[in-house]
Parts: structure tokens; sequence; C-alpha cells
């Protein structure tokens, strides 16, 4: 008798057959949200290269989509805990703590011996994606470094820098400031396979200690180098902490094992579990039934359980007749002289406008943000040029990177991105009563009565909503951004997604993918899901009437056809008369505002403080983040960057513990408040000095009144 074991996870299949106690054949596969269609290949490979047969042979099932296909095939389903416990006790006796790191979830087995055998402690988790391999493989994907790569880096002998271990989404956004700063990519992935194992030390073994020896299993551990360094690392300085002897001679990676099966012990553990069952064994029933459901069965079931596509194909013509316009701006011809030059620099994008004293677009760009806001300043300013900015009567720069360049650059006009959107936003209709601002890590809608901005909402916490998490979810299907649109108007029927937490909404996805929907489907439901996140979880509006009814849509997300149809079908369902603009330039409209400002100011001011293409092209600078870029002001410790561009007249910082010589301008990074502008005791209390003489100045009334009321 022939026993097949196969662990039906969140991102791989995972599958063996064994007879006679020896393991004769094994593979695993991406299913890309295709679980059944993946266990089917599994299993009619077995069949074919291993001899599986039905009605003689066993097989037994467990992972997170097990629930649904081991019953199609008349298999056993076995909890994957209790799977990978019994392959442990089988092939490793001597083991007293098992980390497995998955795709999207994490496991401990904790085994104490004790006078009656062994007692076994089991902590999961499953709710966030910190910690994880696909939280490693997405961060690794937007530094551009392919798998194989990945897979050496190491970790020892890198510096490492403060990443959050405690969730997913804020740990991404960690990761993200330290591409900002210029840290080298090989010190953020040896910071990201630091805050995996913290994550898994300090969430899953709940005060207990790791005794040696130690099991790592799961892929991310098998197949990074530098995950393993890190694990090393960490159960030594513990067991040292713990007066945790090892045996002579003996060294920490000599009780850290990583076996060659480690992708394959669930599904050795469904084996042994099942071979050491009494009685009549439940007999595998062969493919047919599971190939039924592939081909017929779940197709029914979407239909009666799901919601109808984003659009039909009728429907879908007349709205890409309306709305299927390049959101790229349509740049002029020939070399402009003088020109006004809008830039944003945001979180994930950098975008600039030019355009000449009648407010006609003469240039445009638009460009994924390198991470380094000098490298990306040279870039745009470059591809200006090409385009035939030749001359730059006034600069204005918005987004997160505009203090940081302001004075560089030489810009004019610096603009709150509020401001910036609304002035692009005003300049398409000056009637607007909302403006919804979607980009890459966060949500902004203003609300506008004559011409002026009276209320904000601004959502930079969460990931649900906004453009970065549609980003992941594509990336994670190995599908192109810009082919995120047509895949989902594909789907003729998709699931019903909840609602809110970015990490639920991670968890939602699995689950749906785990009842057979396809990552055209669930791309769907995503971009359908994305009003709510925005206009309810993210804006709080109960009541969208009291918005007002015309509505302006900008930012770089709603370049996705996808969620602009499905912004319009929130919309008109709760405002069926509202009247509802996409911007023309949804991209660049924070880019347009700052280059409309700067024109107004170039029509009532002299000459501009740009510094010129040359100069920008020729920017030198050196990136700095280690334990003396360090703030050390509150708390909080913010692992700041140092920036030191070459400039003339620069004052430099003597003083600093990172010195800097004249002739050279520090921009600081990383910082969450003002006081990490600061660097030395003397220059804190000059800006203490400054700040109380404001107060002084322009005393808080409302204060005031308080203190007074409650004396």
């Amino acid at each position: 008798m022939k026993y097949a074991g196969i662990d039906i996870g969140s991102t791989t299949v995972k599958g063996v057959v064994v007879q006679d106690g020896h393991v004769i054949w094994k593979a695993y596969g991406r299913h890309k949200t295709k679980q059944a269609e993946k266990t089917l290949e599994l299993l009619t490979r077995m069949e074919d290269e291993a001899g599986l047969t039905a009605g003689r042979d066993v097989a037994t099932f467990t992972g997170s989509g097990a629930g649904t296909l081991a019953a199609r095939v008349n298999g056993r389903t076995i909890q994957e805990v209790v799977a990978v416990a019994a392959a442990v006790e089988a092939v490793h006796p001597d083991v007293h703590f098992v980390s497995e790191i998955g795709g999207e979830d994490m496991k401990t087995l904790f085994f104490t011996p004790t006078p009656a055998g062994k007692a076994k402690q089991v902590y999961m988790q499953s709710a966030c994606s910190g910690g994880t391999g696909t939280f490693i493989e997405k961060s690794a994907r937007k530094l551009e470094i392919p798998p194989d790569a990945l897979a050496t880096l190491p970790y020892f002998d890198q510096t490492l820098h403060r990443i959050s271990a405690k969730c997913g989404i804020f740990a991404e956004t960690d990761a993200n400031s330290l591409v900002k700063a210029g840290v080298p990519k090989e010190e953020i992935i040896a910071s990201l396979f630091d805050a995996v194992v913290r994550q898994n030390l300090a969430t899953l073994t709940k005060g207990n200690t790791p005794m040696p020896s130690v099991l790592l299993l799961g892929g991310p551990n098998m197949f990074f180098h530098g995950l393993r360094q890190a694990w090393e690392h960490h159960l030594g300085a513990l067991w040292d902490e713990r007066n945790i002897t090892l045996p002579a001679q003996t060294l920490v990676s000599d009780v850290i094992l990583v076996p060659d099966d480690a992708l394959y012990y669930a599904s050795l553990g469904c084996v042994q579990i099942a071979r050491r069952e009494d009685g009549k064994p439940q007999v595998y029933s062969g493919p047919d039934n599971l190939k039924w459901w592939v081909e017929t069965g779940q197709h029914e079931e979407k239909a009666n359980t799901g919601q109808t596509g984003l659009a039909s194909k009728d429907e879908l013509a007349g709205f890409l007749r309306t709305y299927a316009v390049p959101s790229a701006a349509a740049p002029g011809q020939g070399t402009h002289d003088r020109l006004f030059v809008g830039c944003d620099f945001g979180s994930t994008t950098v975008k600039a406008i030019a355009i000449d004293g009648d407010a006609a677009i003469r240039a445009s760009v638009y460009q994924p943000s390198r991470g380094n806001p000098i490298e990306d300043a040279k870039l745009i300013f470059r591809q200006l040029r090409e385009a035939g900015v030749g001359g730059v009567g006034a600069l204005g720069l918005t987004g997160y990177g505009k203090d940081l360049l302001k004075d560089i650059l030489g810009a004019d006009v610096p603009v709150v991105e509020t401001v910036a959107h609304a002035s692009a936003a005003l300049h398409v209709d000056p009637d607007a009563d909302a403006i919804c601002d979607v980009g890459g890590t966060d949500v902004k809608i203003m609300l506008l009565r004559q011409q002026a901005v009276v209320d904000f909402r601004l959502n930079s916490q969460c990931s649900s909503g906004n453009g970065a998490f549609l980003q992941g979810v594509a990336e994670r299907y190995d599908i192109a951004l810009e082919d995120y649109a047509d895949k989902a108007f594909g789907a003729t029927r998709m699931p019903r997604l909840m609602m809110g937490c970015g990490v639920f909404l991670q968890s939602d996805i699995v689950n749906q993918q785990r009842k057979g929907w396809s990552a055209e489907e669930i791309m769907a439901s995503l971009a359908a899901v994305l009003p709510l996140n925005v206009w309810v979880y993210a804006g709080q509006f109960q009541n969208l009437k009291s918005v007002g009814r015309k509505f302006i849509l900008q930012g770089g997300t709603h370049r996705n056809l996808a969620v602009v149809k499905a912004q319009i079908d929130f919309i008109k369902d709760k405002i069926p008369d509202a009247e509802i603009i996409v911007h023309p330039h949804a991209g660049e409209a924070g880019a347009l505002g700052a280059a409309l400002l700067a024109a107004e100011h170039g029509k009532h001011n002299g000459a501009s403080r740009f510094v010129g293409f040359d100069r920008i092209d020729d920017l030198d600078y050196v990136s700095t983040t280690n334990a003396k870029t360090t703030c050390h002001w509150c708390a909080m410790h913010c692992s700041r960057a140092f920036i030191d561009v070459q400039v003339p007249g620069g004052k430099g910082r003597p003083k600093s513990k990172v010195p800097l010589s004249e002739g050279w301008q520090r921009v600081i990074t990383g910082n969450s408040c003002s006081k990490g502008l600061i660097e030395d005791a003397a220059e804190m209390k000059e800006r203490k000095k400054q700040i109380d003489e404001d107060l002084n100045a322009h005393p808080n009334i409302a204060e005031s009144v308080r203190q007074g009321a409650f004396r």
C-alpha cells in the first residue's frame, strides 16, 4: 500500500508518496490562487509517476485549502500543526523547538520532556503577514531583487536597521522609509530577516525558551540563507542571556537543523498519522470528483455565492468610451525657454509637469520612485530637459520629498499636498464639491465650498484602499500593474471581500482563493471594495450625500480603470444624480497643482530660485544610516538617514556626530517629528527657545479657555 500526503497551503501545494516507509516521490509548486487545479495536477502526477492507485492506496490532506478538496477524493484531513508535530516526532525525536514559516502563516512547537513522555505546546499566527515568506518576497520585489539573489543574501556582517516586527504593514512602511533614505538593499533585506526572527520569538514563544536542538521548517527557512543566519544570531544571544549552555565543542549552528525536506514536513506528517491508523483505512477514490469540481462544481458554487463582475460587456464598452482616455499629459513640441514646473515627490512615484503662461502642458514625467529623493530629482529633471524644457520661470514642489528638496533644487513655491491637489482639481472644474485622491500609500479626501477646502480626511496608517495594496496583490499573482484593469474586467463573477483593515482583507483574500476564486476574480473584487475603504473606512462618511454632488477623482490609483468603474458605481448608488469627473491627468494632479501655483508666483515675482538643470544633474551626495544617525530625543529612537549633498554655499555641520564640511548641505530623512531634524543639544535649546517665543507671540486661545474653565 502507498500513502500520499498533500499539503495545500496559502501559496503552494506540496505532496509526497511513501511506500514501505520510504519517500518514493515528492513535488511542490505555486498554485497562484488555483488550489484545486494544482492539487488535481499533483494527484494526476502521483498516479502516473508514483503508481498511486484508487481503491487501494491512501491520500491524506492538510493545509489551509484541505477542507474543501480532501472530501472530493475521499481523503482524510489532518490539522496542519498536528501533521507537522507527527513528522518531527518520527524523524527528529531529540528536537525541542520547531519554527515553521510558511507563505502566509507561522507556527512554533515546543516539545518538553515529562515523566509521562513529551508535552507539546503549539502556537500559530495566520492573521497577519508580518514575519511570513510572502512579506519577505513582496519586499524583495519592491527592491527589484530576483529570487535567486534573495536566497543568497547574508545576514551576518550587515548593518541592521529598525523595522517593525509586530505588523506586516508597519514593517513595509519602515522598509519603504529605508529605501527612500538610500540604505543599501542588502542591509534592508538583512533587517527584514532580523524582523522576521524577532517577530517569531516575540509573539509565538509566549515567554517559553526555545531549547536546543532547534528545527527550522518551511520554504523561507529552507531557501533564505540570511534568515537562517538571523536565527543563529538571535537564538545564540537568547541562550547566553538565559544561561543555557551547549555541549563542549558545539556551535550554535550545530544545534539548528534545516532538513533537505523542510518543505514537506506537513505532508510527511499526514503519512505518519495515516500509517498509524487502526482498522480499515480511508481509501483514495481517484481524481474524478475533484476534476468535476475544477471543471464544473466550483463555477456553480461561485455563481450562487458571489456577485456579478465589475461590468457586463455592453456596460464596459460604454464606460470605456467615456473614461478610457490617456491619463498621461500630452506634451507640446519644441524647446521652451520659460516654463513653470511642478514636481510631486510621492511615496511610490515621482511626477513632474511643465506648463506655459496659459497653463498649457508642455512636458510631463511619471516615474516609479527610485527610493532616494536626490536620484528621483536627477531623473525627472533630466527627462524634463529631454522633453524640451529649456528654462524654468518658477518651480513648485509638493509631496513627501518637498521639505527635503526645496533648498537643494531652489524651489520658489513649496506646496502642501492638499493645496496642490485642490488647485489641480479646481483647474478642471471650479465648482467641485469633493476631491478624492487615492495615492500609493495614502488616501486623501477634500471637501470644498466656494473653491476653498473646508474639510479634509487622510488615511496614511492602513494599506487598505491605497494603490500599493492593489499593486502588491497584482504582483503576488504575477500580473503587471498596467494589466490590472483588463484582468479585473475579464471576471464575470467575483467574491465578496470585507471592508476595513488591510491585514484582515489579506486574510479574506486567502480565504476566497481557497474557495476556488481565481486571481482575476479576486482582483475585480478588490477594486469593488476599494470605494468602501476610501469613503466609509478611511473617510468615515456615513452619509455620502452630505459631501455634495460633484466629485473629482485623482491620484495615481485612478489611472486604474477598474478602480474608476468601482468608484463611479459606488457614488452613483448613493447619489444617483452625482457628477463624477476623472481628472485628465489623475496621476500627475499634485504636480500640476504645484505647477499652477508656481506659474502664479512667477507672474508676480522676479527671477526664480531654481538652481538649474546642470547643477541638479551634477549633484553629488553621500547617504549614511547607522547608530550615529539614530535620533534619541524621545523613546521612538527613529532610524534616520543623513543624505549629504554637495552644494555651493553649504554651511556644513562640523559639530555633528557625522561631521559635515562646508560646501555640503544635509537632508535628514526617516524622522517622525520635527525634533528629528535636530542633531545636538545646543541646536535643540535654540529650537525650544524659538518654540517658546512663538507660543508667547501667538498664544493658544483654546488652551487658555480650557485652563480657565477647569481651574
